[in-house]
């Protein structure tokens, strides 16, 4: 019974150093972001990651920091990499730890922002057949489904509509519009890649990086591109 009732899930959440909390500058810039995509940022989750973060031992540090982040419309929702009296004061606070993974935190807000799905009850994924260790779709993937390639690339032989989220450890091939966000290299592969048919993409990200729509290249869109990243930055490239 339990087996059913618990489940694994992909899901994208934002990671924002805790000290940049305390600096004027970053206030401003997060500002900024949030009016530029409202809905992008709206009541997303966030997570504070607390390495060599001065202070964050008290709760009333967190419940600061959740005021702060409400401002924003963001939700603090858990830590990561934080000392021992920074996990009993955070979970004083009611939020939860997240263990750091091998990959870099997937979502700093610095440079560009990060982003996070609606989180709406995820519809039933799309049939799906496993080619080796490739995932293939063969319909399309409808706004609020998810779907997750693991260990492997992921195929989408249809359209990815707003609202729905493909994610892979390897590579993305959407023989389609991408209109949704796809998340390629998921578990931190910085080789992987996105290919698409049609840029129209809510969010792509590599490894953990990524552009949401309004910084996608305004040349590209509606174009057959591929994504990867370079330098630690992501590159759209006509395919």
């Amino acid at each position: 019974m339990a087996g059913n009732l618990v489940q694994g899930a992909l899901f994208t959440v934002m990671v924002i150093r805790a000290g940049l909390l305390r600096d004027p500058a970053f206030d401003t810039e997060l500002a900024e972001q949030v009016r530029r995509s409202p809905r992008f940022f709206k009541n997303a989750p966030v997570v504070l990651d607390l390495k060599a973060a001065d202070g964050f031992g008290e709760v009333a540090e967190f419940a600061a920091a959740r005021e702060i982040l409400r401002r924003h419309t963001l939700t603090l929702v858990g830590i990561q990499n934080a000392l021992p009296a920074q996990f009993e004061a955070a979970a004083a606070a009611g939020l939860a730890s997240f263990a750091p993974n091998a990959r870099e935190p997937s979502r700093r807000v610095r440079p560009e922002p990060e982003p996070a799905p609606e989180r709406e009850a995820p519809a039933p994924l799309p049939p799906a057949s496993p080619v080796g260790r490739t995932r293939l779709v063969t319909e399309p993937v409808r706004s609020g489904m998810q779907v997750y390639a693991r260990g492997g690339d992921l195929v989408v032989l249809a359209p990815v509509s707003p609202g729905a989220e493909v994610a892979a450890d390897g590579h993305i091939h959407i023989y389609g519009a991408l209109r949704g966000r796809a998340l390629a290299g998921a578990s931190g592969d910085k080789d992987a890649r996105i290919f698409c048919s049609r840029l129209e993409a809510e969010l792509v990200s590599i490894a953990g990086r990524y552009l949401v729509s309004e910084q996608l290249p305004a040349d590209r869109l509606n174009l057959a591109v591929q994504i990867a990243l370079v330098d630690g930055r992501l590159t759209v490239t006509p395919n």
